[in-house]
C-alpha cells in the first residue's frame, strides 16, 4: 500500500512539474510576442474617435453627443482610469462596450463603465459559459453577468452611430469585428498592421490561425471605409491601401 501511495505521489510531482515548466514556457513566449506590438498612443485620432494606450494594447471610444462608445475594455482598469483622466473623460458617460472578443486584455475596465451595456458575438459566449476553452482547459470571463449578443452582419444603433459586427473567428471562436457608421473598422485582434499593411496576427495567440486568415477576407472589401483600427497595432487612415495586397500575401 505505502508503495502505491508513494508511486502516485511521484507521479502528481511530475505532473505537477510538467505543469510548471509548460506554464513557464508559455509566458516567456507570450512576453516576447507583446513586445513585438505597437498599440497607438492616447490621443483624440480623427472627428470623434478616440485611442486610449493600456500597456500593449488600445481601447477605442466613439463620441456620440456627450456619450461614448467603447471598443474593448482594455488589460488594467486603474491605467484604463488614469488614460481617461487625462482625456477629462468621465468612465460613466461611456454607455456602451463592444468586446471584440473576451481575452483578459479586452476587458479588464468593464466595471469601470457603470452605465455601460456589454455586446459581445454570440459564438464568443462559449468561452464564457464553459462549453469551449481558450487554453488547455480554461475559457474567459468578464466581470458582469448581463451582457447582449450579437449575430454576423447584425445591426445596432446608439444615437447617431450606427454599428454593424462582422463575425470573423480565427484568433478566438467569436471575434468579432465592428463596422462603425459605415466607414471605421474596429478589428480587435482579426489583424496586425506592418507597415500599414494587413498581415496576420500573431499567430502563437490564435485558437485557429487558417481560419483567422479566411476571416480576414470578409474585411478587406468593405465598400465606404476609410480607417482600420487594430487592438495592438496601431491603426491607418487608408483602409484600401491596408487592405488591398493582402491576398497577395498570402498566395
Amino acid at each position: 500500500m505505502k508503495s502505491i501511495l508513494i508511486k502516485i505521489l511521484a507521479g502528481l510531482v511530475i505532473i505537477v512539474i510538467l505543469v510548471v515548466f509548460l506554464f513557464g514556457g508559455y509566458m516567456i513566449k507570450a512576453k516576447s510576442e507583446t513586445k513585438l506590438m505597437a498599440p497607438a498612443e492616447t490621443k483624440v485620432i480623427v472627428d470623434n474617435i478616440i485611442s486610449v494606450k493600456d500597456s500593449f494594447v488600445n481601447l477605442y471610444l466613439i463620441k456620440d453627443s456627450s456619450q461614448y462608445i467603447a471598443v474593448d475594455a482594455g488589460n488594467n482598469s486603474i491605467t484604463v482610469s488614469g488614460e481617461l483622466k487625462k482625456l477629462n473623460i468621465d468612465p460613466e458617460k461611456i454607455i456602451a462596450v463592444l468586446l471584440t472578443h473576451t481575452d483578459g486584455d479586452h476587458v479588464a475596465a468593464i466595471k469601470l463603465f457603470k452605465n455601460a451595456k456589454v455586446y459581445l458575438s454570440r459564438q464568443e459566449e462559449q468561452l464564457l459559459n464553459g462549453k469551449k476553452s481558450r487554453f488547455l482547459i480554461f475559457g474567459t470571463k468578464i466581470d458582469t453577468k448581463v451582457y447582449s449578443l450579437i449575430d454576423d452582419q447584425q445591426i445596432i444603433n446608439f444615437g447617431n452611430t450606427k454599428i454593424k459586427g462582422i463575425l470573423t473567428p480565427g484568433h478566438t471562436f467569436g471575434s468579432m469585428c465592428y463596422l462603425i457608421n459605415d466607414k471605421y473598422l474596429f478589428t480587435g485582434d482579426a489583424i496586425g498592421l506592418k507597415n500599414g499593411k494587413v498581415v496576420n496576427f500573431n499567430e502563437f495567440f490564435n485558437t485557429d490561425t487558417k481560419t483567422a486568415s479566411e476571416s480576414i477576407a470578409k474585411i478587406t472589401g468593405i465598400a465606404g471605409a476609410e480607417f482600420i483600427f487594430t487592438a495592438h497595432y496601431g491603426y491607418s487612415d487608408d483602409y484600401k491601401n491596408a487592405v488591398k495586397d493582402y491576398a497577395v500575401m498570402q498566395k
